[in-house]
């Protein structure tokens, strides 16, 4: 994405309090950036390669989050 990082997107998504479920899918395997994703909200980090079953289980995640929660409440 030209001009902004998927943590940038992520942080302006959070500040319009926009909560779609956000999983990071890279292929910097960089525990400062990991750990910043997961504190602002994601439901996954993952590193390429990464084995489709983990990809499912950080969606099934994440659905499963936003049906439990309310629609006017804040993950």
């Amino acid at each position: 994405m030209s001009g902004l990082s998927g943590l940038d997107l992520q942080d302006r998504l959070n500040a319009m309090e926009h909560r779609i479920p956000i999983i990071f899918i890279t292929a910097t395997a960089d525990t400062n950036t990991r750990t910043q994703a997961l504190t602002a909200g994601a439901f996954g980090y993952l590193i390429k390669p990464f084995d489709e079953d983990e990809l499912l289980t950080c969606i099934k995640h994440a659905l499963q989050h936003q049906v439990k929660r309310p629609d006017n409440q804040p993950p």
